[in-house]
């Protein structure tokens, strides 16, 4: 049984993570575009056999998990991997950045290591085509995650939130579902998991079902976003794909709503 520890970093209110006001009137949280994509690659794995996974951070975003709490968590869990999902800043509103795949420092070209590094990045690249201008797209560093982890581990940097080139790729559910796509790919063929065998008359219909399982409807939902539980523009959007609902879906019940009521 292969062992996966997911991470989607930080949380909903940790300081300064977050886009660029001047590229993203909503600021979206960074908390918001990795959970996002783990949701997915979670999502995604069901159809497999063959693995147990962990996630190591709060999953409601409410609590930034300390770093420690969640190697510690991890090499508990013996875990075989471990992924990082995080995004970048640092470009300060210019264009370029792209898509980064980090390890500890020390590891060696030809490891186990090296590899996940390197696969996971070219299929992302594959995938979703955030290639960047990174003189260096694969990297070393000295981070608490990649160094403290006695396993595999991998940070994966899913685009630059302050660049005006990667921040309205990244905002969007096409981008967070490639990206997911492509890490899923990559855990599956190393990891030697199996696909599911599910006779025919029993494959489940495709619903839109929050990841959340709640059982909600689309009005109690659109009733929410109006008392703003979800909150505004792109933010609501991120929060909603996220949770399973279909955006438009709610957006529309939302005006008919509040049509009604004017």
């Amino acid at each position: 049984m292969f062992k996966i520890a997911l991470n989607a970093g930080h949380g909903i209110n940790t300081p300064g993570k977050r886009c660029l006001k001047t590229i993203d009137k909503n600021e979206t949280r960074e908390w918001y575009l990795n959970q996002r994509i783990c949701n997915k690659i979670q999502e995604k794995l069901k159809a497999y056999t063959g693995y147990e996974l962990i996630r190591l951070d709060d999953t409601t975003g409410k609590t930034d998990i300390s770093l420690k709490t969640r190697t510690d968590k991890a090499n508990k869990f013996g875990a075989d991997f471990y992924l990082a999902i995080h995004h970048n800043a640092g470009v300060g509103g210019k264009s370029g950045g792209g898509v980064i795949s980090i390890v500890y420092k020390t590891v060696k070209e030809g490891t186990v290591t090296a590899s996940w590094q390197k696969d996971l990045y070219d299929a992302v690249i594959k995938n979703t085509g955030l290639k960047g201008n990174r003189s260096v797209p694969l990297q070393k560093q000295d981070l608490h995650e990649v160094r403290e982890s006695k396993m595999p581990a991998v940070l994966l940097e899913c685009g630059f939130m302050d660049s005006k080139t990667d921040t309205p790729i990244i905002l969007t559910e096409d981008f967070a579902d490639k990206t997911a796509k492509a890490v899923v790919e990559v855990i599956v063929k190393k990891a030697n998991l199996k696909l599911k065998n599910i006779p025919a008359r029993e494959k489940p219909k495709t619903t839109q079902k929050p990841l959340n399982n709640t059982e909600k409807s689309n009005s109690e939902i659109a009733n929410e976003v109006i008392r703003g539980l979800w909150g505004n523009g792109e933010e609501r959007k991120v929060r909603l794909g996220s949770a399973g609902y279909n955006y438009s879906e709610i957006q529309s019940l939302v005006n008919s709503i509040l049509s009604k009521k004017g």
